[in-house]
């Protein structure tokens, strides 16, 4: 059935066979004070990149004075004092995933990444295009129809436990029960799978998940599995290749794009792949239209390379 399936999935790339679209629907621009509140998430998102000596006393950017200590859930957790103006920030490394769990005002902030330099998405998953049903072991009660990329479910496998554990003690020290996971990248797709384990195993929580430049993950049943669960929003940069990837012949994207375009303003894209011309899709609609370059950011500033020289 798997090689059945990624036969079926090359023959419709390769002869361009029709894919079902969303309607163009309307689009909106973000005000300046919209585009703000997403910096704190921002920052969490491109951690990853940062030294972890200068992560651990938050040398990388200025965080939003809402955000308090954060929380150290784990004896696993490094963690030090930084200077009085500074935050004590909580690094768990599993595998080289790279959690971060803080307390905002909003609840518990976690971010997901996979430390590298921006490009290492297609090295390490692109190989594995099968879409598969979940790990049973981490998603026992999830229909079998519900599929997702593997290389993108064995990645955030690595961590998952150590992360739900994290999580846990984090919601029991500060009395919440908001999350938002962020990443960028693989970390973003991490951030959508986990999205759904969060929401199985920890039961009334509310979720939001932020991503930035993240791969399309699973089907159409996974992601509207995952939208059911959580307030969902991926922040796309200009011509970005890696938003549309993989192909749409049996993948889909989670709703909420905002699309950031030529002129730097932020569109909000409604839907899961909004054709619109201000929207991804409008933007790369082949391969060729793309640029790479785009995939590191800046997304309101912050860039990958903001990350790896803090």
């Amino acid at each position: 059935m798997s090689v059945l399936l990624l036969f079926a999935q090359l023959v419709a790339i390769a002869f361009g066979l029709p894919v079902e679209l969303e309607a163009r629907q309307a689009v909106s621009t973000l005000s300046v004070a919209e585009i703000a509140a997403y910096k704190p998430y921002t920052w969490y998102a491109f951690a990853a990149y940062c030294k972890p000596a200068n992560t651990l006393t938050w040398n990388c950017g200025t965080l939003s004075p809402s955000h308090q200590e954060v929380t150290e859930p784990s004896s696993n957790i490094d963690s030090r004092e930084g200077s009085p103006s500074s935050l004590r920030v909580s690094l768990l490394r599993t595998r080289q995933v790279l959690p971060l769990i803080s307390q905002s005002s909003g609840g518990l902030i976690t971010g997901l990444n996979w430390p590298g330099n921006g490009y290492e998405l297609p090295l390490l998953t692109d190989a594995n295009l099968l879409l598969l049903p979940l790990l049973p072991t981490l998603f026992p009660r999830t229909s079998p129809l519900v599929l997702v990329h593997s290389g993108f479910s064995n990645a955030h496998a690595l961590s998952a436990r150590d992360v739900l554990a994290a999580v846990r003690t984090g919601l029991s020290t500060y009395g919440t029960n908001q999350i938002t996971l962020t990443g960028h990248s693989l970390g973003g797709a991490i951030a959508i799978i986990a999205t759904l384990y969060l929401s199985e195993r920890i039961p009334g929580v509310n979720l939001r998940t932020i991503t930035y430049g993240s791969p399309r993950v699973g089907n159409r049943a996974f992601v509207n599995l995952v939208n059911e669960r959580a307030v969902m929003n991926r922040i796309d940069n200009k011509r970005d290749l890696v938003p549309t990837v993989p192909e749409r012949v049996f993948y889909a994207h989670t709703e909420g794009e905002i699309h950031i375009v030529d002129s730097d303003a932020w569109v909000s894209c409604p839907g899961q792949d909004n054709t619109n011309s201000q929207c991804t899709i409008g933007y790369v609609p082949i391969a060729l239209a793309g640029n790479i370059d785009d995939h590191s950011g800046p997304y309101d500033g912050i860039s990958t390379s903001t990350g790896g020289d803090c």
